[in-house]
């Protein structure tokens, strides 16, 4: 990027902020939607000429002591990127939170609902000391209070059943599970996934991870 820090020319985000918070959709070079990046990657691919800008926000600059660019909100990339339809994610709390709507899979209460200094945790199914993995297929969104009474003993041992057979996601669903799409976003999103694909993402409201979301592993 360029050494003087970008900045929006309206609004009313501090600089960095603005930039960090607004994400951008990256299009593979066949138009096909491949993830939401930050809009300072967006900017760096754009300017070092590995993607170009397909729809801006015209009424929003972003300016350098060289450069002035219309904030994009889709770009394209100008290579091809071959991305498998079905590829192996890591487990984040975000991506996990997301997978289960912030839902408790134990006492089934959303995180809106939890009392001061309850919060969402990862619990593993079968407990990393007693040979369980990191897997997809082994960890659940938990509350803090349900994820210290199972502790380290096993579901069945103590009675708690999950709601959900936990699964791995679909790629799709990873990549824009923690962000907003903007109407102009969800027109590419619609045209190569279609309408259902959408609206599970948007069914998505809570699309941010909690401030005090990293609670203890079981």
């Amino acid at each position: 990027m360029p050494s003087v820090p970008l900045h929006p020319a309206a609004g009313t985000l501090h600089p960095y902020l603005y930039l960090v918070i607004l994400g951008c959709l990256a299009l593979n070079a066949s138009f096909e939607p491949l993830t939401m990046v930050p809009m300072k990657r967006a900017l760096r691919l754009v300017i070092d000429g590995k993607a170009e800008i397909v729809e801006a926000d015209h009424d929003r600059l972003v300016r350098s002591e060289r450069l002035s660019i219309p904030r994009p909100a889709v770009i394209r990339l100008t290579r091809f990127v071959h991305v498998p339809r079905r590829f192996r994610r890591h487990v984040t709390n975000t991506f996990l939170f997301a997978r289960d709507e912030y839902r408790c899979q134990y006492c089934g209460r959303h995180m809106t609902e939890f009392r001061p200094r309850e919060s969402l945790t990862r619990d593993h199914l079968v407990p990393l000391s007693r040979g369980g993995t990191n897997d997809w297929t082994n960890v659940i969104t938990a509350c803090s209070p349900c994820n210290t009474r199972k502790g380290n003993r096993l579901p069945g041992e103590i009675g708690m059943h999950p709601l959900s057979h936990p699964v791995e996601p679909h790629f799709v669903h990873l990549s824009w599970a923690v962000r907003r799409l903007t109407p102009i976003q969800a027109h590419y999103i619609r045209t190569f996934y279609g309408d259902q694909v959408l609206h599970q993402l948007e069914a998505l409201e809570l699309r941010h991870e909690p401030r005090h979301a990293h609670g203890r592993r079981h």
